[in-house]
């Protein structure tokens, strides 16, 4: 790699979100290392990205030590969809937390800025509405949605150790609901299921009453809160939330789906999963006064954006 830029490793680049990432870091002129086992992960969300001479793809499990010069470093291995983090949770949890040990281990070596892509779950099922970063959350440890919450609350504690007793550069920012283009559309998220089945004319499944909700940030905002928290000077250490404010119920975003997509799908109901939250909706003050962060694309314009990315992979 010989760009003019920094070198910087994306864990889970080839995902959703991570995939964005690199782009948006090769449009500024760094050189991106990505680095996935392609779990979950895609080769097609990064080959757009394959002819470029600052672009290197790296298979790697990031459950094992890994080597490498850095300038930074964005953590995000790990599946983040009930439907893939469940399907092994052992290894999920392993994920989180061997993954973030491995990348503050690396993060040391170089001297690293090193970025930890948390969750809104670590809050679990709130009762603190909308969640500031200083509430603790309210999570089941055991439940089936526990690998994921508290593999994360594991990988926070990590970082936050390694700061107080090696001084590591860390950043951690809270993901709320993310959508966009490069989702998968069988990763169970519920944009993509509301999307997916009424492009095919299904029934729209809703879990409990539908009275449940979701605050739901698009894909390029988040990767631009992602790179502004990066680069804020080493004593902002977070964790930061980051997502959009806008709280629309289970019913809202179906019917918002089903017009846009001028589906004749009918809304049915099926029981809520365990530890399913009730209501997710970030208090994003702190990435407002110490990133000058807010989301800029509304719910109607990120879903029309991701409808036509869906139509085009059916």
């Amino acid at each position: 790699m010989n760009g003019s830029g920094k070198i910087i490793l994306v864990t889970g680049g080839a995902g959703f979100i991570g995939s964005h990432l690199c782009a948006r870091l090769l449009e500024r002129g760094d050189d991106v290392v990505c680095m996935d086992n392609f779990f979950t992960g895609s080769m097609r969300n990064v080959e757009s990205q394959l002819g470029n001479p600052r672009f290197q793809v790296v298979r790697h499990d990031v459950c094992l030590p890994y080597s490498m010069y850095v300038d930074e470093i964005f953590n995000l291995a790990c599946p983040a969809s009930p439907v893939h983090y469940q399907r092994d949770p052992v290894a999920t949890y392993k994920t989180s937390v061997f993954g973030a040990l491995h990348a503050l281990e690396l993060a040391d070596k170089w001297g690293a800025k090193v970025f930890q892509a948390s969750t809104s779950e670590v809050y679990g099922d709130p009762h603190v509405h909308p969640q500031p970063e200083s509430y603790w959350g309210h999570v089941n440890p055991i439940g089936i949605r526990s690998c994921y919450d508290e593999g994360k609350r594991g990988a926070e504690t990590l970082f936050f150790d390694y700061r107080r007793t090696r001084g590591a550069r860390i950043k951690v920012v809270r993901i709320f609901n993310t959508y966009g283009p490069n989702m998968n559309p069988a990763d169970g998220r519920v944009i993509s299921n509301f999307i997916v089945q009424a492009l095919r004319g299904e029934d729209i499944t809703i879990y409990g009453d539908g009275t449940q909700t979701r605050s739901f940030c698009y894909v390029d905002d988040l990767v631009r809160g992602f790179i502004g928290m990066m680069d804020t000077p080493d004593e902002v250490t977070g964790p930061v939330n980051l997502g959009n404010p806008g709280e629309f119920t289970m019913l809202e975003l179906a019917e918002k789906v089903i017009k846009q997509t001028g589906s004749a799908s009918k809304i049915v109901h099926r029981p809520l999963p365990q530890d399913d939250p009730r209501q997710r909706k970030p208090d994003i003050s702190k990435a407002s006064s110490l990133l000058g962060w807010e989301p800029e694309v509304v719910l109607d314009e990120g879903l029309k954006r991701t409808i036509e990315f869906f139509k085009g992979i059916r």
